[in-house]
């Protein structure tokens, strides 16, 4: 049987991309990358054979489609992971989930106004009152999650729910957001794992710039 294939967009800049990465990296699943170039007719083109709602990213595996991020981790996570991609516990697998779907969901001020972007350290954006509120929203979950469990990783293991925060620790760091310890602390793990440090590596070294992705000075 072929290797599953993930297609994803530039390592750069696309964050839902890194979401399903990460979910197989850390599922130990042995896939294939297909890279697409964001915002070109290459992409356009490519994009409508390869998923249903033509964004990155998708899922191959064998005649099966899996065409959304948060989908991909728990396919993952049931097919390769043997369900340890998140808490064993019912409630705190709920839990789990919801601080999960507020990612996928919320926080559009923060996607709007930071970006994912690796290459774009020591850079600062104005924080409004809108950013401002989904920033202090996150650290109430990050810090949260922490002290009930323990760290390092939110529910004490890595789970899917930092697959889904870890673009949000590549922003706060690039953008250089002025948070408290232990958010600090997370995000220092998050950013020293192997697999986000070989993303981000692979997205500086990206030439393309997508203008609409470029935020701050």
């Amino acid at each position: 049987m072929s290797k599953p294939v993930l297609v994803i967009g530039n390592k750069n800049y696309s964050s839902w991309s890194l979401r399903g990465w990460l979910a197989l990296r850390k599922a130990g699943v042995d896939f294939e990358e297909e890279w697409l170039p964001l915002d070109t007719d290459e992409f356009a083109e490519r994009i409508r054979s390869l998923s249903p709602t033509g964004r990155v990213p998708v899922l191959r595996d064998g005649e099966l489609v899996v065409w959304d991020s948060l989908a991909i981790g728990e396919y993952a996570n049931e097919r390769w992971a043997a369900g340890r991609l998140l808490p064993g516990d019912p409630e705190l697998r709920a839990q789990a989930r919801a601080v999960m779907a507020e990612m996928h969901a919320g926080f559009s001020e923060l996607r709007a106004r930071m970006p994912m972007n690796c290459r774009a350290e020591q850079r600062r954006v104005p924080i409004d009152a809108g950013l401002e509120a989904d920033i202090d929203r996150i650290c109430s979950l990050w810090t949260t999650c922490l002290a009930r469990y323990g760290g390092p990783w939110l529910y004490g293991e890595f789970s899917l729910a930092d697959a889904m925060y870890a673009p949000v620790a590549i922003r706060f760091s690039n953008y250089q957001v002025e948070l408290p310890e232990p958010v600090l602390a997370y995000m220092g793990t998050v950013l020293s794992d192997a697999d986000v440090a070989a993303w981000m590596e692979a997205g500086r070294a990206e030439p393309e710039i997508v203008e609409a992705d470029e935020a701050g000075v």
